[in-house]
Formats: structure tokens, C-alpha cells, sequence
């Protein structure tokens, strides 16, 4: 599937569908898939967010840090353990605040990969 058809489904398609989108276009390598995983990120459905920020992670759009941050909050845990990985996939300096605060988060799972991220970043 074409980059431009991965976009219309994360847009569009049902829940699954842009799950899977979100999912796809981060193995594409295609910088034009940026902006839409950008609005993924606040999309309702927890997979869906969860995908598009490791997603962006995976294209290596340091410039994603500063919208994936606030993500370490996220009432969703899988959410929280894809953004704390695409953190440490940037080599994100500017989030070792948040993430050295979610290695309280309640979430084992989280905390691990905040941990990892952290170690990613500090070399």
C-alpha cells in the first residue's frame, strides 16, 4: 500500500484500520506520513495513538519529541510504553524530565521502557 493510501486509512478507516496505518507508515520511511501521525497522536483510540507515536519514533522525526511528551501521560499504558520507547528511539534529550518521572508510573511495563529510553539518550 502506497503512502498516500496508508494516510487515507489512518484518517478514515475504521479503528483497526487506522491502527494498522499508523503501525505501517512508521516502517515506511516516508516523511510525508509525519503530519498525519501527528493528528494520530490525539486520535480516541488508544491503539491507534499507541502505534502512531512509535511510529514516528521509527521515521526518526526528532522534531516529534516536543508532541510525544505530554503522551507519557496517557490514561492508556500502552500509549505511555510506545511513547516512552519513540523517546529513546530520538535520543530525545529534552524528555529525560518526563521520563525519569514515569519510572513512577504505575505500569511495570512503562517503567521499563522509560528506563531503557533513558539509557538510549545518556549513551
Amino acid at each position: 500500500m502506497s503512502t498516500e493510501e496508508l494516510i487515507t486509512n489512518l484518517k478514515d478507516g475504521s479503528g483497526m484500520a487506522r491502527a494498522r496505518a499508523a503501525s505501517d507508515l512508521g516502517q515506511t520511511g516516508d516523511s510525508k506520513a509525519i503530519t498525519a501521525l501527528y493528528g494520530a497522536l490525539d486520535d480516541k483510540n488508544p491503539t491507534v495513538r499507541s502505534n502512531a507515536a512509535f511510529a514516528l519514533g521509527e521515521l526518526a522525526d526528532r522534531t516529534a519529541a516536543a508532541k510525544l511528551i505530554p503522551l507519557l501521560e496517557d490514561a492508556d499504558q500502552w500509549v505511555r510504553k510506545s511513547t516512552a520507547k519513540a523517546l529513546g528511539m530520538l535520543r530525545a534529550t529534552e524528555a529525560e524530565a518526563a521520563l525519569e518521572r514515569t519510572l513512577n508510573d504505575p505500569s511495570e511495563l512503562v517503567q521499563k521502557n522509560a528506563r531503557r529510553s533513558l539509557e538510549q539518550i545518556r549513551g
